[in-house]
């Protein structure tokens, strides 16, 4: 077996160990596939107001821009299907996602000792961590290293686990064995499409995210448009829509990290709860959550909107 074989083994292992849903290899080059589309997709302003997204477009289509003499780009899925639900039904609705601590800190911790696991077992290894936290296109990545495919609705999907994980890489100076790609199971299906309240999905597979309810309730610092009035089933911070209706996520199954289970008062709000939270409410229930990234004007807002 060859070191780069060998190497990829261990790495593997450290993954499983560390309680990640999967673990894949890719070669650290140019993303050529990736490079018009994104450049397509930036032309059409389908990333609205997220102007980082424009930004550092060469680092993003080249890992080796982001960490020089970089080799390696280990992508990984980490679970967090909840086994539990809001139980007021009418009541507004975060994306699961939210319900426990923000995913950043809780795997940007993992990955860190991931590394440190890496150097002790294979030797002087450099790299760099990211989770959602840097210009690295993820699910290009995770797609080519054979995590799950990109499904119609622009989400990383897995046979079988379904969509409901986060993706977060290790960008690696050390040669490791890659692996390859899997097809797509989206088959004819267009349940997400069709499910979509705003039309966000131009087309399969291309998402306009300045229309998804993702966007308007946690990215845009505006006024929400007031053509999209009536259209948010609910979501007063993100969406699951599409995922909720894609068959591939009968076979999620509710993830064992403690960091995320979800605060049981949160989950208990009713629909008359969420109309009259107060900051010092929102503070207690999301203090370490990614609903912070709305803030409490930005929740109250969304909120106001959906009456």
């Amino acid at each position: 077996m060859s070191s780069a074989a060998r190497h990829a083994v261990i790495v593997k292992e450290i993954a499983h160990q560390l309680g990640f849903m999967a673990c894949g290899i890719s070669k650290a080059d140019f993303l050529a596939e990736e490079a018009p589309r994104m450049e397509a997709w930036l032309n059409q302003n389908h990333h609205g107001q997220m102007g980082y997204m424009a930004r550092n477009f060469d680092k993003r289509l080249d890992p080796r821009k982001l960490v020089p003499g970089a080799k390696s780009v280990v992508s990984l899925a980490y679970n967090y299907f909840p086994s539990e639900s809001q139980e007021d039904t009418t009541a507004p609705k975060i994306a699961r996602y939210a319900y426990g601590k923000d995913y950043h800190n809780v795997i940007k911790d993992k990955l860190f000792t991931f590394m440190h696991r890496i150097q002790e077992e294979i030797g002087e290894v450099g790299g760099r961590v990211f989770v959602d936290s840097a210009p690295v296109l993820e699910k290009a990545w995770a797609a080519k290293s054979g995590l799950g495919w990109v499904g119609k609705n622009t989400n990383l999907i897995r046979k079988q686990h379904g969509s409901y994980f986060f993706i977060a890489e290790l960008i690696l100076d050390v040669e490791l064995a890659a692996d390859g790609a899997v097809t797509d199971h989206c088959g004819s299906c267009t349940a997400c499409l069709d499910a979509c309240p705003t039309d966000a999905f131009v087309a399969p597979y291309q998402l306009d995210a300045s229309k998804c309810i993702s966007y308007f309730t946690i990215e845009l610092k505006d006024a929400i448009p007031t053509e999209v009035k009536g259209q948010f089933e609910n979501w007063a911070f993100g969406c699951d829509i599409c995922q909720e209706v894609c068959p591939w996520n009968k076979f999620s199954t509710p993830h064992q990290e403690p960091a995320f289970a979800p605060n049981p008062e949160m989950l208990q709000l009713t629909q008359n709860d969420w109309s009259e939270i107060t900051e010092d409410v929102f503070t207690r229930l999301f203090e370490a959550s990614a609903v912070q990234r709305t803030g409490f004007k930005g929740l109250k807002r969304n909120l106001a909107f959906l009456k």
